[in-house]
């Protein structure tokens, strides 16, 4: 269309570099909206160590409100103006597990304009829009992956806990939705907290041991994909959120006790993942180097869902140990989300993270 128009070099230039944002907008973008969301809800729950902590969470939220609709045009544009490359990157064995960033983004701002922002319309309105957005991914994201007769072991990474984890995650937010509603919209809710979650846990189980296969069998993660050894924090944490959130929001579970020490159990992997996370993050500085790419966003969101999980598993048992563990690894989330977001931007400005992949 640019072509077309009689107009300088220079402007050519500026409308093809336009054009290229959008057609090179990878559907790993909205990963920044699930870690942002995550640091404003972890920020509010550690608030009580450091008050100035809650006033962070509601900058951090009304700033990813922000960026969700910025990061928005692009990905929606992509899909009018190349359909082709948007529908590619569906089909990809790597890039497609991502796409389901966006509905999770959804659910994340679902629970922050519940938990922060104290409004349960827009919180239901993100909720239901990530709700339905997630189901439809996971069965399209599989779908191509089952029917694949391309798919090698190169391509397993943990990126693929995604669809899981976003699963897991839709009870986060609408188990705090349930008391909230009546009759059959309440029916409806229940049931698709419960089947997110069901569904979620036994896939990522599923996708565990593929994954962990690779890991033994194969040679290293290249590079550029190194920090989605985090994700597998997602699944955990998120899923121990989600499992708590539903508990106490469900009339109908009169004995609670065993599905809290589950998720104790459950904290105790996530634990050890954390450790091994840290250690094959410096091994890959060490000896195969960590260049910027936008997998780096995959620190964050995964890391958050852990540390809150953390403070719920403290105010169940008590045991001020949890809690510390949690908020010693708040600061190290903040840390990972902080030098991310000045890499992102920096790359953003220099236009470099939207030459293609």
């Amino acid at each position: 269309m640019c072509k077309t128009l009689k107009i300088g070099d220079s402007m050519l230039d500026a409308c093809e570099s336009k054009l290229d944002v959008i057609k090179n907008f990878v559907p790993s973008w909205f990963a920044a909206v699930m870690g942002t969301g995550i640091l404003a809800i972890n920020s509010l729950l550690y608030s009580g160590y450091l008050p100035i902590l809650k006033d962070v969470s509601v900058i951090l939220f009304y700033f990813n409100v922000l960026l969700f609709f910025v990061l928005l045009v692009p990905w929606t544009l992509r899909w009018i103006i190349f359909p082709k490359n948007a529908l590619a990157d569906l089909k990809h064995p790597v890039l497609s597990a991502f796409y389901p960033t966006i509905a999770v983004g959804c659910l994340v701002l679902g629970a922050d304009f519940i938990s922060i922002g104290n409004n349960m319309f827009w919180g239901e309105v993100f909720w239901s829009l990530g709700a339905v957005g997630m189901v439809l991914f996971s069965l399209i994201v599989l779908f191509y992956m089952f029917k694949s007769d391309s798919i090698k072991l190169d391509h397993v990474n943990p990126g693929w806990y995604i669809p899981p984890v976003g699963l897991v995650v839709i009870p986060i937010a609408g188990s705090l939705i349930m008391p909230h509603l009546t009759g059959i919209w309440h029916e409806l809710a229940v049931l698709i907290n419960y089947f997110g979650w069901g569904t979620g846990f036994f896939l990522y189980l599923a996708l565990l041991a593929v994954v962990v296969y690779r890991f033994i069998l194969h040679h290293p993660l290249p590079s550029a994909m190194a920090p989605t050894v985090w994700i597998n924090l997602g699944p955990i944490g998120a899923g121990i959120v989600a499992l708590i959130n539903m508990v106490n929001n469900s009339p109908f579970i009169t004995v609670k006790e065993p599905f809290y020490i589950f998720s104790f159990v459950f904290w105790g992997f996530g634990l050890w993942w954390s450790v091994m996370a840290m250690i094959m993050t410096a091994y890959y500085i060490k000896k195969l180097k960590l260049p910027y790419a936008m997998s780096w966003w995959a620190f964050i969101f995964p890391l958050g869902a852990y540390v809150a999980s953390s403070h719920l598993v403290y105010n169940i048992f008590k045991f001020q140990m949890i809690d510390y563990i949690g908020f010693v690894l708040y600061w190290l989330l903040f840390a990972f989300w902080a030098i991310t977001l000045i890499k992102t931007s920096a790359k953003v400005y220099t236009g470099e993270v939207f030459k293609g992949h």
